[in-house]
């Protein structure tokens, strides 16, 4: 008999376009999703399209979203709307809800995904990119996940919500001050909402990605990880519906990956990995699964060395120099 190969780390996970859920699972239900246009959200979008859904696509780039909505039109049949918003303004989210309910039907998913985020020393963020991460990545999923209840509170009728967090929400996040206090903020709104709301059938949880390498990342992002002497974080994957990534992006286990290292699981996470989840969370299976997050990162956050390894200063992981205080009325 012969014995099976062995390949180190955790599996490569199924094929693009593979589902746990039936077909149809999403048949007749409108999903939204902000940042819907590229990366991790495009990813996201694709697999609840390939289950049936109706896509509303938000984000702030308008020519972004016109090239993911005809990336994924095969997936629905055509049935993707675009709605170009900035999503800290909640008159403008109001409009958006509008328009989706008159062309496609009240949204009975909502993915909150639209985030910002750049690595900075503490110490070196201005008020104003304070501001811009709070108010995109905290308030901004506030304004969307408030109109979203409201109108379902309204109506008397169910939906589910599934919003993108951190593992810094629990951790803390060096070098990511600003987004780690967004974050947690967004791991509390999921924890609160869901028990003020699940009376009416409104559920809610939390979907944290692991490194999931895409063409998306930002160029701050990317030249982090190029610093940590991880080049080339990522490539266009085999077909064009939100999946780019690693050698596991191909699907195989016989490529190498400059992160695969650095992962308890031996091999960076894929984007669908990160649709299934949350298709699965959305879903009627997982009914009873309410103000919970989903970590999906091959076990990293929990990762320890048996020996403390040696206290690099954030300023030199992100190579910057000695801090220096801003001149007069400079903050």
């Amino acid at each position: 008999m012969t014995e099976p190969m062995h390949t180190p780390g955790l599996a490569a996970p199924p094929p693009l376009g593979a589902s746990a859920l039936p077909p149809g699972t999403y048949d007749g239900v409108v999903v939204l999703v902000t940042g819907g246009g590229s990366g991790l959200g495009k990813a996201i979008a694709a697999e609840f399209a390939r289950l049936g859904a109706d896509l509303v696509l938000v984000g702030r780039n308008a020519e972004r979203l016109a090239a993911a909505r005809d990336e994924l039109a095969p997936l629905t049949g055509g049935r993707v709307m675009t709605a170009p918003a900035d999503i800290r303004d909640p008159d403008r989210i109001a409009a958006v809800f509008d328009a989706a309910e008159a062309e496609l039907g009240l949204p009975g998913v909502l993915v909150n995904n639209a985030a910002a985020n750049f690595p900075s020393p503490a110490e070196d963020l201005s008020p104003n990119a304070w501001r811009a991460v709070l108010d995109i990545t905290l308030t901004g999923t506030w304004f969307t996940t408030r109109e979203f209840g409201r109108r379902h509170l309204a109506a008397g009728t169910a939906g589910s919500i599934v919003s993108v967090g951190a593992s810094y929400a629990w951790t803390g996040g060096p070098g990511h001050a600003h987004s780690a206090a967004a974050k947690a903020g967004v791991k509390n709104l999921v924890e609160t909402l869901a028990v003020e709301w699940g009376p009416y059938g409104i559920r809610i949880n939390g979907l944290v990605p692991g490194l999931m390498p895409h063409e998306d990342m930002t160029a701050d992002i990317r030249g982090h990880l190029d610093r940590a002497g991880e080049a080339d974080p990522g490539r266009d994957g085999a077909d064009g519906h939100g999946e780019h990534g690693s050698r596991a992006g191909q699907g195989s286990r016989g490529e190498h990956h400059e992160h695969d290292a650095r992962q308890p699981a031996l091999r960076v996470g894929l984007p669908r990995e990160l649709g299934w989840a949350a298709t699965f969370l959305a879903s009627p299976f997982a009914g009873f699964v309410s103000g919970h997050s989903l970590v999906v990162d091959g076990a990293n956050w929990q990762r320890r060395s048996l020996v403390a390894p040696p206290v690099v200063p954030v300023r030199e992981q992100l190579g910057r120099g000695p801090f220096a205080p801003p001149g007069p009325g400079g903050r």
